[in-house]
């Protein structure tokens, strides 16, 4: 019989924890972080650059890592995804693809994802400049979730054409558009955001998520108050989210 060839890539990190971002915190969810991103955020707390290997964890919510050879047979994870579900009382919600940007990796995704359907429903992290290869991959994806790339705190010009492309593409699956601000964002910039999120998913709520610095938030309460108003203008469902999962020490 022939050889079925693995379904590899390469992979950062793989664990279990809490969703510490936007409209799922405290869901538990499995994350497996892939490698390689189209974008170079200067906000960015991740390393997305493939090594030789990548980290596992040996237990779900145990913190501690093995090191695996990298790319990753993917179908190894999906073992792995089950076993840990199974062996934690199916505590949880979703499998997050996370990067990076995972849809780099949309024509290796099409092959895995039916796999992991079998065992949990798929949730998305994405910047939200590929869709062309969102379609590929949207009808096995539950969530997605997608950040807006605002040139106040990527240090890159704001892919305005590439949202709006990924937006209308996303429909129903959208769960949430996050723009992360700090005190460089401007005011065309956030009403130019909530504009574009209003324009192609109404329904859908659009968090200011404040960026995280090592000394706490970029934001102080007040400040974050008053972009919720000004964004309010152009979006009816605007939300202040910061990020939990430093405060709580969990990755």
């Amino acid at each position: 019989m022939p050889v079925i060839p693995a379904i590899e890539a390469p992979l950062i990190e793989i664990f279990s924890s809490m969703q510490g971002e936007g409209v799922l915190i405290g869901c538990r969810q499995v994350f497996v972080r892939f490698a390689e991103c189209n974008l170079a955020c200067d906000y960015c707390d991740t390393s997305y650059q493939p090594g030789p290997t990548c980290q596992i964890e040996t237990r779900p919510g145990s913190g501690r890592f093995a090191s695996h050879d990298n790319p990753v047979n993917l179908s190894e994870i999906t073992r792995l995804i089950s076993d840990w579900q199974h062996s934690s009382n199916n505590v949880h919600h979703s499998v997050v693809l996370t990067g990076g940007e995972p849809l780099i990796h949309a024509d290796t995704l099409l092959k895995w994802l039916p796999e992991v359907l079998a065992v949990l429903p798929i949730f998305l992290e994405t910047n939200g400049t590929l869709p062309t290869e969102l379609e590929k991959i949207l009808p096995f994806v539950e969530w997605v979730s997608m950040d807006i790339k605002g040139s106040a705190v990527t240090g890159e010009t704001t892919p305005w054409a590439d949202h709006a492309d990924f937006l209308a593409l996303a429909g129903d699956r959208l769960c949430q558009v996050k723009l992360v601000v700090d005190a460089g964002t401007t005011n065309s910039e956030l009403l130019e955001a909530a504009s574009l999120v209003n324009r192609y998913a109404p329904k859908v709520p659009f968090i200011l998520q404040p960026r995280t610095l090592t000394s706490g938030l970029a934001l102080k309460g007040g400040a974050l108050l008053g972009l919720q108003t000004l964004a309010a203008t152009e979006h009816r469902d605007v939300r202040v989210i910061p990020q939990v999962h430093p405060w709580l020490g969990v990755a």
